[in-house]
């Protein structure tokens, strides 16, 4: 077993044993909590209520410093007094699934089925149960460890938690270290942030009969155009990218040319300039399907227009792969007898990472499937062991060199 020093030196606390053994004693409650947190809805931009129980349970905790500020982001503190370069723990409220979806838990086997139940209850789960621990034992941190519960990591949420944790003027700017914990497993260590730039594309034109106005520029068939356009893009294979195309919608009946059609574009990549590269590429062919149309002289009346209104962006970026916070996520999952794994991924640590902070993600331990899907599933396979490699990374994080 290889443990970085920050690691072997926490792991041999009398005190962190203390802490790692009720972490497996009280399991069922973290499991129990994981299920109260997955029933409640927090759909795109309605987190409130989630964040309101979070906050009770912060308060029942005897943490520090409790608080929701203005962009609906959950804040408790515990540790050292001293926090001008706090290290912060943060779990993501909100889920992809729209208000009005159907939560209702199922067990089938070990299984526990549940939209939201692993991405991201069981990262609020873990972070609740390393501040219960922590302050149950009475662990001391040189550095005070800040827990949130954050708006915004999914969808169009377009980290706006994050972000607004990270503003300029705020203390956090000055943060020894930033740890998402986000989903389940306890191998994977996201290092690197996949930037993305999101759009909706809006076709306009003058729309009509179907059959009186025959000729007219169709919306709808230049978004198609445009769309089989974007498929066929090609950049260098390194750095990765990917274009995708994620709703699209328009018109009004069958048997009407329409007056808009619309889509929205995700372009991805780990490397922000291959992002802007691509951007220019995909704009390039939406703007060259309309300019076709419009110059074509078979169409007998009215021009289209075309909008694109940026709807979000993830800045993209990296935790060096030897930095003392990824030497520490590593020598902590070899501590639970796992291999780890440097990945990519868009978490709530892209904004840190853009910003020079040390920032990773890690997951809450367990297993799961289907994620973003109604058929979303949680199984507790060595759950608690994932929660203690959360426990010693944020321990040691917290820790000075």
């Amino acid at each position: 077993m290889t443990l970085t020093e920050p690691v072997r030196r926490i792991a041999e606390q009398p005190v962190v044993a203390r802490a790692m053994a009720r972490l497996h004693e009280t399991d069922a409650l973290t499991i129990r909590e994981q299920c109260m947190l997955a029933s409640i809805a927090a759909p795109p931009f309605g987190e409130a209520v989630r964040g309101e129980w979070l906050e009770t349970r912060f308060r029942e905790l005897g943490l520090d410093a409790i608080r929701t500020d203005e962009a609906g982001n959950v804040l408790a503190e515990c540790g050292s007094a001293d926090a001008t370069s706090p290290v912060v723990v943060a779990a993501h409220l909100d889920t992809v699934f729209p208000a009005g979806t159907r939560l209702e838990l199922r067990t089938e086997g070990n299984r526990i089925y549940l939209p939201g139940i692993a991405d991201n209850a069981r990262g609020l789960a873990t972070m609740l149960a390393v501040a219960r621990v922590v302050r149950e034992c009475g662990i001391a941190t040189d550095r005070t460890v800040v827990f949130v519960g954050s708006v915004g990591e999914e969808g169009i949420g377009d980290l706006r938690g994050v972000k607004h944790l990270f503003r300029p003027d705020s203390q956090f700017r000055e943060a020894a270290g930033f740890i998402a914990l986000d989903g389940t497993e306890g191998r994977r260590i996201v290092c690197r942030a996949v930037g993305s730039s999101r759009h909706r594309i809006v076709v306009r034109g003058p729309g009509g009969h179907s059959w009186a106005d025959r000729g007219t520029p169709n919306p709808i068939h230049v978004l198609g155009s445009a769309i089989a356009a974007l498929s066929k893009l090609r950049l260098a294979s390194t750095p990765a990218w990917s274009v995708n195309v994620g709703r699209i919608g328009g018109g009004t009946s069958i048997n009407a040319i329409p007056e808009d059609a619309w889509c929205e574009l995700d372009l991805r990549s780990e490397d922000p300039g291959t992002l802007e590269r691509l951007e220019g590429l995909a704009f390039d062919a939406i703007r060259a399907a309309a300019g076709h149309v419009n110059g074509d002289g078979r169409h007998r009346t009215g021009t289209l227009d075309i909008e694109i209104v940026r709807i979000g962006r993830r800045p993209a970026g990296e935790t060096a792969p030897d930095s003392r916070l990824v030497r520490i996520a590593k020598g902590a999952t070899h501590f639970i007898g796992r291999r780890p794994e440097l990945v990519a991924s868009s978490t709530d640590a892209n904004v840190p990472m853009s910003l020079g902070i040390p920032a990773i993600s890690i997951g809450g331990g367990g297993d799961s499937g289907g994620m973003h899907t109604a058929g979303e599933w949680f199984e507790n396979t060595s759950g608690a062991q994932g929660i203690e490699r959360a426990l010693l990374v944020i321990l040691a994080a917290a820790s000075r060199p």
